[in-house]
């Protein structure tokens, strides 16, 4: 057997034998027990369900109200992209670059790409670029932080709370509900299942 015949663990790089668990089981690597594979039914319809979810939710959530402040008989209403702006404008500019990044440009390329690579791997469609897709996709994931910037509404809402009222807008909901679509989307999806798929869409790509 060759080394080509077996799987690196990506935490310890242990070497092992391939292994292909049912759906619903799990695979650990057995020294340092990082989960290595997590077989899901539909992996890859579920996926472009949710991404397309996904980037239904992220325009209203980036441009409508999350939260209004209403003083005095005034109401100021927040936004994703109004919070990014102020921050400029005060001089954080590396911290608005970073909430930037973070919540608008880093989930709206994941999701933008989760769409891609599920749509090629459902309608069978080989694409040259779809590992490449994938690779971005699983290194992006890392810095799309939306629960970071939603502690951060959480905490600034209990703060406010207490001197002036507050209304939370519709994009709040989105917001939430964005959250909520990108855990399941990173959960959704089987990275083994869309290596294997991949590498069938090229081979037969390759034979014809």
């Amino acid at each position: 057997m060759s080394l080509t015949d077996f799987t690196a663990c990506p935490e310890c790089d242990l070497l092992l034998n391939p292994s292909q668990p049912e759906i619903g089981d799990k695979a650990h690597c057995p020294r340092c027990g990082y989960l290595l594979q997590r077989p899901g039914k539909d992996s890859v319809e579920r996926t472009l369900a949710l991404s397309i979810a996904g980037l239904v939710l992220i325009f209203p959530a980036n441009l409508l109200p999350l939260v209004g402040i209403k003083v005095l008989g005034n109401t100021h209403d927040g936004t994703l992209w109004s919070g990014v702006a102020t921050l400029f404008n005060e001089g954080m500019w590396l911290v608005a670059v970073l909430v930037f990044l973070s919540s608008i440009l880093f989930p709206l390329t994941n999701t933008l790409l989760a769409l891609l690579i599920s749509a090629h791997l459902h309608f069978n469609r080989p694409h040259r670029y779809l590992p490449h897709w994938l690779r971005w996709l699983r290194h992006l994931e890392e810095w799309a932080m939306l629960e970071v910037y939603c502690l951060g509404i959480i905490v600034a809402c209990v703060k406010l709370a207490s001197m002036a009222e507050l209304q939370f807008g519709f994009g709040l909901y989105a917001f939430s509900a964005l959250l909520l679509v990108n855990v399941m989307l990173a959960s959704s999806l089987d990275e083994h299942l869309f290596w294997q798929r991949i590498a069938q869409l090229n081979g037969q790509k390759n034979k014809a």
